[in-house]
């Protein structure tokens, strides 16, 4: 999401009188490539550009075919063939992948030009699944670049003539949009081909406790494009001049947290607030709402003495209460300095929400991008397993 937020954001400085644009996306990837499908670069006709496809090895053929898309105001699907007998670019790339690009111009004084469809899902709370034709041939039912996509409720956006053809894109909009699976699909005999992409909206960071600590916790967010909240009751530790990149920095007494405190469906909360009782009575108010990740900073026992001291009131912890917080909260780095800390919280959230593990890559049995979809039990199962070797060992 921050790839489509710096997109935009330099689309909107375009003048247009002056300069062309177009937006190259990769759609599919047959082996290895450094970007995943979904990726996208904004080009424009004076050579620059902002995102990307590849690791650099691309972007400057993208540019040339994209001068020529801007020229003749059609897409146009480019595959580069990066394998050891792929000659597409003259030069051995060593990426053993076959990428398939597709570049479509942008014109302003469309109402339904490619950036306009990216501000459409920027500030959207919930997933998106889009689906984006980028091969159609025969009898064409729909144009290469024509796009489809399913709102909050599952109705499905984008004009299709064809009735039957609609009926299966809306319902593998669905698929895709319950298993969370990327996938390719073809309809009309193999004629059509269609990318169905995972749109997920930006993570929501809420950070119970403004102390010096918490900075470095925010500035790592920002980079990562996150949306970040400072909540905090002291007065003094949440003067913006504190935290001048977060997003919001807010007053909130504990009492008043259910009420002030918006929870989203890809919020994440950190407590480290370094008070005993205010973490406490935060987490009661967090607890019964929907966040997936609750993250507390302070040793184990503390912890488990907030849980003796809820279960003591008859607030009941479910394993999933246990599986969502994460204390001591971070992944195991060595981290010792607030930075270390920081960087520590901010990869484990990211790997909450991408489920996976946060281990090291060369014990990974498998491509590092998994281009099938998420693996909704990794983390789930790592916690499993550990409770259950605690178990044993008792």
């Amino acid at each position: 999401m921050k790839e489509f937020r710096n997109i935009i954001n330099e689309y909107r400085k375009i003048d247009f009188e002056q300069k062309q644009a177009a937006l190259a996306t990769v759609v599919k990837v047959r082996g290895s490539s450094y970007r995943s499908p979904g990726a996208r670069m904004l080009i424009t006709n004076d050579g620059r550009w902002v995102g990307s496809i590849s690791g650099g090895c691309l972007e400057g053929d993208a540019l040339r075919k994209a001068r020529q898309v801007m020229m003749s105001g059609e897409p146009r699907l480019v595959t580069y063939d990066t394998t050891e007998n792929g000659n597409s670019l003259g030069v051995g790339l060593g990426c053993n992948g076959v990428i398939d690009v597709l570049i479509e111009p942008i014109d302003p004084a469309k109402s339904d030009h490619p950036i306009t469809r990216l501000q459409q899902f920027v500030n959207c709370e919930n997933l998106t699944v889009m689906a984006t034709v980028f091969r159609s041939e025969g009898q064409r039912k729909v144009d290469v670049a024509d796009q489809f996509w399913l709102d909050h409720k599952g109705m499905i956006h984008g004009s299709i003539s064809d009735p039957g053809l609609k009926q299966q894109i809306h319902q593998d909009l669905l698929s895709v949009r319950g298993n969370l699976k990327p996938a390719i699909k073809y309809y009309d005999g193999e004629c059509v081909e269609v990318f169905f992409e995972i749109i997920e909206p930006v993570i929501d960071l809420l950070i119970f406790g403004g102390g010096f600590d918490a900075k470095p916790v925010v500035e790592i967010a920002k980079m990562m494009g996150w949306d970040v909240t400072v909540i905090d009751e002291c007065i003094a530790h949440v003067a913006p001049v504190n935290f001048p990149s977060a997003d919001n920095v807010m007053f909130c007494k504990r009492e008043n947290v259910s009420e002030k405190v918006k929870v989203k469906p890809y919020s994440a909360a950190v407590l480290m607030s370094h008070s005993y009782e205010y973490d406490l009575q935060v987490l009661k108010r967090i607890l019964p709402t929907s966040l997936n990740y609750i993250g507390i900073l302070g040793p184990k026992k503390r912890t488990e003495k907030m849980f003796a001291e809820m279960e003591g009131e008859g607030i009941r912890l479910s394993t999933d209460d246990k599986y969502r917080i994460h204390s001591p909260v971070g992944l195991d780095i060595g981290a010792e300095t607030p930075e270390e800390i920081a960087l520590s919280i901010i990869t484990e959230i990211q790997a909450k929400f991408t489920n996976r593990s946060g281990g090291f890559l060369k014990y990974r049995n498998a491509p590092i991008h998994q281009r099938d979809g998420k693996d909704d039990q990794v983390f789930r199962q790592v916690y499993i397993n550990q409770e259950d070797s605690r178990a044993g060992s008792g």
